[in-house]
């Protein structure tokens, strides 16, 4: 009888941490899997504007994208990235954008939107979009 730590014949049980591992293991990977698409499409460097009468998301089951437009000081210019991707000419962007809507008819863009892109750069953005044939559109604030 060699001892191991705590077998049953010592009258103490012995604690499994196996088990254990394994379940936080699966937990891990299924909470990893449920992360939205939209979380993965933020983007960190965008300081969004702040409206104080913003209303909270809804909870809804339509497909949505994000559409991120920040303001680079180098170049002077509104960068639009698009799930994942920098596009720098906007006619692969417009295509992009009517297959998603083909796909799925209400397709809904939430547009991010750097507070310290010019006005016009929002204006190009909504031109875009626009031309893509977009019309359910809304824009990311912050309600402070």
């Amino acid at each position: 009888m060699g001892g191991g730590g705590g077998s049953m014949e010592s009258g103490e049980p012995e604690f499994q941490i196996a088990p254990m591992i394994d379940c936080l293991l699966v937990l891990l990977i299924f909470f990893m899997s449920i992360t939205t698409a939209e979380v993965l499409q933020l983007d960190k460097d965008i300081q969004l504007p702040a409206a104080p009468e913003a209303k909270k998301k809804e909870k809804s089951k339509m497909a949505e994208g994000a559409l991120n437009v920040k303001w680079n000081p180098k170049t002077q210019k509104g960068e639009i990235n698009f799930e994942g991707k920098p596009y720098d000419d906007v006619s692969s962007l417009v295509e992009v954008l009517k297959v998603k809507k083909a796909n799925a008819p209400d397709y809904r863009i939430i547009i991010r939107g750097d507070r310290r892109l010019p006005a016009v750069e929002i204006q190009r953005t909504m031109s875009v979009l626009g031309e893509a044939g977009m019309d359910d559109l809304a824009f990311s604030a912050l309600n402070q």
